[in-house]
């Protein structure tokens, strides 16, 4: 027998091959569920962020909110504070939850909505009835909204997270307690 056929006939080296051709396809299920899962953990994070900062406005007083004269308005009095919470989790101070608030696509945003006196046919009361003179007779609702540019674990293979945006919105009834 001669060394050519008893190469072609080996079986040896097969193993390492099969490794060879199988490992990018592992390597990048791999690398695609851990970057999968920090978009997850990301957009989580804003989410609960944002829910918590519509809590917070919503327990402002009356007085902190504009006249209902439009549909939405910009609530700025309590911006500042809103948007330290949806970035740091505190009123003031802290570090950014989430890299990537220095973009320029990134920004939080609180507004405001009223709802008529009449709701569904029935007319508000409780604390909506004399809460102030700007607002009164209608349910205000604070909007809080979170955009971010989502920036990946991983930039190898030409994948730079560019046009993935995490987003999230959350409204909450103002209790003005």
């Amino acid at each position: 027998m001669t060394g050519l056929a008893r190469l072609i006939r080996s079986r040896r080296g097969s193993a390492a091959v099969e490794m060879a051709l199988v490992t990018p396809l592992l390597l990048a299920l791999g690398i695609g569920s851990v970057e999968l899962g920090n978009f997850m953990l990301d957009q989580h994070r804003l989410t609960k962020s944002v829910r918590d900062a519509a809590r917070y406005a919503a327990r402002a007083p009356f007085s902190a909110f504009s006249a209902c004269t439009s549909a939405a308005s910009n609530v700025a009095s309590l911006a500042t504070g809103v948007t330290n919470l949806v970035r740091t989790g505190q009123l003031s101070g802290g570090t950014d939850q989430l890299p990537n608030w220095g973009n320029a696509a990134s920004s939080v945003t609180v507004q405001m909505r009223c709802s008529t006196a009449q709701v569904g046919g029935q007319t508000l009361t409780g604390l909506y009835t004399g809460n102030n003179t700007a607002t009164a007779g209608a349910a205000v609702v604070v909007i809080v909204t979170g955009t971010l540019r989502y920036q990946p674990l991983v930039k190898a293979f030409g994948f730079t997270g560019e046009g993935f945006d995490l987003y999230a919105k959350d409204e909450a009834p103002v209790a003005g307690i």
